[in-house]
């Protein structure tokens, strides 16, 4: 008899306590119990529903280009042969690094020009010290004088021209023509092999160097989308060889030309490029927003929950009183959505970890 009243009490003891939990349960359904802990409080995010311009969004084609802007050619401004190669496609090289070197017959003539200009220069200052010692002692006359200045003049004036011509064009002392890198840059073409005969009216860049700190995106845009693109323009960027990473851009230049064959106009996107992982010719999509004219309330989209076939946001008066209140989502564009049912302006929302207040209330 002892024992069938323990067990009659124990029965109603988790029954009671059944019953508290489903009273509980719906309480916190209903929101009136359910209160946010200071350490949930300080994880979440809170953000206010707001009419925000209306947006659109147009995924096009393209691919990376160097900015032209930054591009050097690098030719040889005298023919011979070439005696060595520093450098490959690919290869990042830094302004005034020798790329390649020349033995030319051309750079060993300009060396016996200096050297002749040198000499030509030391003996015009010695006549005209002599020319001022004769006159000195009356000897000559100052017409003799002025000709040893106008000749030591033009002495100077020679030298100083092979001078201009050796610094501008690097050359060095004997026969040797060293090819130098004019920018900071990748090696994009070359077009050189060692032991070649370059001729000196060769009109092809041995080097093509291109500074890719940033990069431009080139898409191309159909004629019945041209409306929609317009200088300013936000636009995301996307490759292949990196389809986690958004590069953020906008439209900084519109080429106002069709081509004939695809029918299309071509745009470009300038986007940072300051760890050189994007390189040109890469493909890549380009997707531009652009305005319909109208408004609409709108949240992020980290704020937006969808479950059981139905999207859902927690609403934020205070801590003790919080809302699940079901919304129609018009459009979802990158981190805003907007909302054309169930929210009003002003309506706080909570916008991180909103998915933890929304399972304690009603799963």
């Amino acid at each position: 008899m002892k024992t069938i009243t323990n067990c009659a009490r124990y029965i109603l003891v988790c029954a009671a306590f059944l019953i508290s939990s489903c009273k509980n349960k719906q309480v916190n359904e209903t929101g009136t119990a359910f209160s946010l802990s200071d350490t949930m409080l300080a994880k979440c995010a809170f953000s206010h529903a707001a009419s925000k311009e209306l947006k659109n969004e147009i995924r096009l084609f393209g691919k990376l280009e160097a900015d032209n802007n930054k591009t050097a050619q690098v030719f040889s401004v005298v023919g011979g042969l070439v005696t060595s190669i520093n450098v490959g496609l690919g290869d990042y090289v830094k302004q005034g690094e020798v790329l390649a070197t020349i033995q030319s017959s051309e750079v060993a003539n300009y060396e016996q020009q200096r050297q002749d200009a040198i000499n030509e220069v030391a003996v015009s200052e010695k006549k005209l010290q002599v020319e001022n010692d004769l006159f000195a002692g009356k000897l000559n006359t100052e017409k003799d004088v002025k000709v040893a200045e106008a000749e030591l003049n033009k002495a100077k004036a020679n030298l100083a021209r092979l001078k201009e011509i050796y610094s501008i064009y690097k050359f060095k002392k004997g026969s040797v023509f060293p090819v130098v890198a004019p920018i900071n840059g990748f090696v994009i073409t070359k077009k050189i092999n060692i032991n070649e005969l370059l001729l000196s009216e060769e009109h092809e860049p041995l080097f093509s160097i291109a500074n890719t700190n940033e990069i431009w995106a080139v898409a191309y845009v159909n004629e019945s989308n041209i409306s929609q693109i317009k200088e300013n323009y936000e636009a995301d960027v996307n490759t292949l060889a990196f389809p986690e990473i958004t590069y953020k851009g906008r439209i900084e230049k519109i080429y106002n030309v069709i081509d004939a064959n695809t029918r299309s106009m071509k745009f470009r996107v300038r986007i940072p490029n300051n760890d050189f992982q994007l390189k040109p010719d890469m493909n890549c999509t380009v997707s531009v927003r652009y305005a319909e004219k109208d408004s609409m309330i709108a949240v992020p989209s980290s704020a937006v929950i969808f479950d059981k076939s139905k999207y859902w946001v927690m609403i934020f008066k205070d801590r003790h009183n919080l809302e699940t209140r079901r919304v129609e989502p018009y459009r979802q564009l990158g981190d805003t959505t907007y909302i054309q049912s169930g929210l009003t302006e002003g309506e706080t929302v909570i916008s991180r970890n909103g998915m933890l207040i929304y399972d304690a209330l009603n799963d």
